[in-house]
């Protein structure tokens, strides 16, 4: 029977792999060749001297377009997207907790919403809002505002489906009002949580900016996507430097406050 069980486990594992190493064939399969134009050594190495030898007097130009203003747009296109997202999440992350909301439909319902907006990503939003508002940066904080509350309802409901609600009871068997129990002993549970998935969605959301403004959302994907279709490659080296420079900082800025959060 040993023998039996271990030759079924081997057989089982060669059909798995089989089956993977086929699916990797039939996908590489459809691939076109890879053509190296004689061209291609020349725009490479062209790409690598602008990346190592940026244009340094694009970062402040006090009379026109710079990489600093490009870089506080896309910081305040990120950081008043997540404010927005965080505020409309609050009231769908209560009602698609299991433990808070009264009734099955509500909690349903909620999560229905949430669910939907997180089918959408951000830069088709973008897309949909460019088409709304016109072309910019606020078509970027719509868009990034709207795409976030999913992802934060989300992880703010499953936060407060774990909290602790014995507090809550002991103040509701001593006669206090539903706001007053809801404020006192559900909100603190809540806000460690809170603050540190705004944050990390505020991470997010900057990368997502940088990219939105490629298609005209505003940012610094503006400026560098008209410096790729010029091959202005020291333009774009001096803007990649500035966008790693920028989320390096604000990650570890929002690493040390959300670690002294939980």
């Amino acid at each position: 029977m040993k023998q039996h069980g271990k030759t079924f486990i081997y057989t089982r594992r060669i059909i798995i792999a089989a089956a993977v190493l086929l699916v990797y064939i039939w996908a590489f399969s459809g691939l076109p060749l890879l053509e190296i134009k004689e061209t291609s050594a020349e725009v490479f190495s062209a790409i690598m001297a602008g990346i190592f030898q940026p244009d340094w007097g694009y970062v402040y130009d006090p009379g026109g377009e710079d990489l600093l203003r490009s870089l506080l747009d896309t910081l305040a296109i990120a950081l008043l997207g997540t404010f927005i997202s965080a505020i409309l999440s609050i009231p769908f992350s209560f009602m698609a907790a299991k433990n808070i909301a009264k009734t099955r439909a509500t909690v349903g319902t909620s999560k229905f919403i949430l669910s939907f907006i997180r089918v959408f990503p951000d830069i088709v939003l973008a897309l949909l809002f460019i088409k709304a508002v016109g072309p910019g940066p606020f078509a970027g904080v719509l868009a990034l505002g709207i795409g976030a509350v999913g992802m934060l309802g989300k992880l703010i409901s499953e936060s407060v489906e774990g909290i602790d609600l014995s507090a809550r009871e002991a103040l509701i068997a001593t006669g206090g009002n539903p706001i007053k129990t809801f404020m006192f002993a559900v909100v603190p549970q809540v806000l460690p949580n809170f603050f540190s998935f705004v944050l990390y969605r505020f991470e997010v959301n900057l990368r997502a900016a940088t990219i939105l403004g490629v298609i005209g959302a505003g940012g610094i994907g503006t400026p560098l996507i008209f410096a790729l279709s010029v091959r202005d490659w020291e333009r774009v080296g001096i803007i990649l430097l500035g966008i790693i420079v920028m989320v390096t900082l604000i990650d570890a800025i929002s690493g040390k406050i959300r670690s002294r959060l939980i």
